[in-house]
């Protein structure tokens, strides 16, 4: 008789819940018998402009060359963007996507100095989810500091950083409440954290800002040398599906990052999208311009819905809703996917992507109906 062996994973893998993203249009148009064109998909905080031309017309003049590897380094991207955000190229760490550059941070620097020795990461309540699984991942624990008006306290956030803190994550705007600190508070709070935590500042919305609250990365990089500040080229730019950020830190923070970095982890199409994203003006304005009116027009359905609803600086808007499991259901029966956050503790909310025009008004539709229905 022999014993069935399996292989063995630290107990905190197997505590991972892996991420749940918002549900593709081709699963929900298998699951409800909906036609795939029939559906709009308000989950995900994509662009919904699609993809910029100039990103297309890049990528078709390079599709001829994909059976050769990427530039690992990503020269020319990253020169685009020490042009473009005035850094050198030596501060910039590409990644598969932000979420790349979280799970990076985490592995170069989540890692205790001595096995017996505590290391642990702090963000705040209602903050991205993938946060905890790159912590969690490397056996580190995950502080969760409670949230004010459903945004970081970034006072009560200071005074968690303990001598075991090694990373602090903070986004903003925040996702998936759309909630935005300033500049001075983010300032003051960066002064009382000690130079040995690396703070991530996770700016994934940063493009959608109203002109008035936005700020220079940059200068706080170059002053605060432990911040590590991470964009994306899938909101705002336009190209979730080709999955490329950046990070923005100190040449030695970055050295660290590249160590850990996987060689190839921006692929040549993504890389040459990306430039040419970087510098279509005309489609990021646009974007911001719809989706600032986009906005207005969700605060007043609930405001005329006598719905609860948080400021929003992203490119969506969380709205409570009570039953947000029946309402969510009841829009996919509509052919409209909109996101749950009950795994981030918003169990009666829901969160809504700023789409078109004419999504939008297909969602305040749906919406209208059904909170009538249910009242």
């Amino acid at each position: 008789m022999t014993t069935e062996l399996r292989p063995v994973a630290p107990a905190y893998i197997g505590s991972l819940k892996p991420y749940q993203a918002g549900k593709p249009i081709e699963e929900t148009a298998r699951e409800y018998g909906l036609p795939e064109a029939s559906i709009i998909k308000l989950a995900s905080n994509e662009n919904p402009l699609g993809m910029p031309p100039a990103a297309r017309a890049a990528i078709d003049a390079i599709l001829q060359g994909g059976a050769r590897y990427p530039d690992p380094n990503g020269h020319a991207l990253k020169t685009a963007l020490a042009q473009r955000y005035k850094i050198e190229k030596n501060w910039i760490t590409l990644g598969n996507g932000s979420s790349d550059i979280l799970e990076l941070v985490a592995r170069a620097f989540l890692q205790a100095a001595q096995p017996e020795q505590d290391c642990n990461a702090v963000s705040s309540q209602y903050a991205f989810m993938a946060w905890q699984n790159a912590v969690k991942a490397t056996g580190a624990r995950m502080i969760q500091v409670p949230a004010k008006d459903y945004g970081h306290d970034l006072d009560a956030m200071a005074k968690a950083v303990t001598p075991a803190t090694r990373v602090v994550y903070l986004a903003n705007p925040n996702n998936p409440t759309g909630t935005f600190f300033s500049l001075e508070q983010l300032s003051a709070f960066l002064e009382r954290i000690p130079g040995d935590v690396v703070v991530l500042l996770d700016e994934a919305y940063n493009e959608y800002l109203e002109p008035q609250l936005r700020y220079d990365s940059t200068e706080l990089v170059r002053r605060y040398p432990n911040l590590v500040v991470s964009r994306t080229f899938s909101k705002a730019f336009g190209l979730a599906g080709l999955r490329v950020g950046f990070a923005l830190a100190t040449p030695y923070v970055t050295d660290l990052l590249n160590r850990v970095r996987q060689t190839f982890n921006v692929n040549s199409l993504a890389q040459a999208a990306a430039i040419a994203a970087l510098s279509d003006d005309d489609y990021l304005n646009e974007s911001y311009r719809l989706n600032r009116e986009g906005i207005v027009q969700f605060y007043a359905l609930c405001k005329e819905l006598g719905l609860t609803y948080v400021e929003s600086q992203g490119n969506f808007v969380v709205i409570k809703v009570g039953n947000s499991a029946e309402l969510f259901d009841a829009l996919l029966r509509r052919g409209i996917i909109v996101r749950k956050v009950v795994d981030y503790g918003l169990g009666e909310w829901l969160r809504v992507t700023v789409g078109l025009p004419k999504e939008n008004a297909r969602f305040f539709a749906a919406l209208r109906e059904l909170v009538t229905v249910s009242a």
